[in-house]
């Protein structure tokens, strides 16, 4: 049976499960929703998601909400069986870096990026005013993160030292900073192992093949 993936095809947390998916090489059937309404509804409330929130798993018939521990499920599951991709090693301490990096993504990388994609973003393509101010703040916020990441990286590709799960969880917020103009942030050449390790992860092929068939990037 098909996996069902239920979730905004924009939405950075779904864009999370879709970059695993593709990763693990796992076939999968997207159920776009289209108006935030749907999320409200008492059916999806009741059947789906109980906060009324995106992206929903449903793999022969067991439900799972929550980005991360969507993830998290398809690796374990999964990992392996499709192809030689290994997102979460089995060594209990290398397992353990990667759960590291992920909750460091989501205690200090995502904050600021958030911001930034709620201005440059989420506001724009709802006709609601851009304040610079904020943009301004949540850039010296990145900034800030990204020194410390300048540190993490260094003699390493990536996070852990080989690519994981952690570096997925990355990627939606800053594909958005970088397409909306704040590519310079992880291209500065003061901190060249930020840019290696954006470059490289960002050309992987699964990666690719989620831009290319996800035209809001654009």
């Amino acid at each position: 049976m098909t996996i069902q993936l239920i979730g905004y095809p924009a939405s950075t947390f779904t864009l999370i499960v879709i970059a695993t998916l593709e990763e693990l090489g796992i076939p999968f059937e997207l159920t776009p929703l289209t108006n935030f309404a749907d999320i409200k509804t008492p059916e999806y409330l009741a059947t789906k998601h109980p906060f009324g929130m995106i992206p929903v798993l449903i793999d022969d018939g067991f439900k799972l909400y929550e980005s991360r521990a969507i993830a998290r499920y398809l690796v374990n599951k999964y990992q392996g069986t499709k192809n030689s991709t290994v997102l979460i090693p089995s060594d209990v301490q290398k397992a353990a870096l990667v759960n590291q990096y992920i909750s460091v993504e989501t205690s200090y990388f995502t904050d600021p990026l958030k911001k930034l994609f709620y201005q440059e973003i989420f506001s724009k393509r709802h006709g609601q005013p851009v304040d610079p101010e904020i943009i301004k703040v949540a850039r010296e916020e990145i900034n800030k993160v990204l020194d410390v990441y300048e540190k993490l990286l260094e003699g390493k590709d990536y996070l852990t030292g080989e690519f994981s799960l952690a570096d997925i969880v990355h990627y939606p917020y800053t594909q958005y900073a970088v397409n909306s103009g704040h590519g310079d942030l992880f291209n500065d050449p003061k901190r060249p192992n930020v840019a290696r390790w954006w470059k490289i992860i960002s050309e992987r092929e699964a990666w690719k093949k989620v831009i290319s068939e996800n035209k809001f990037f654009d």
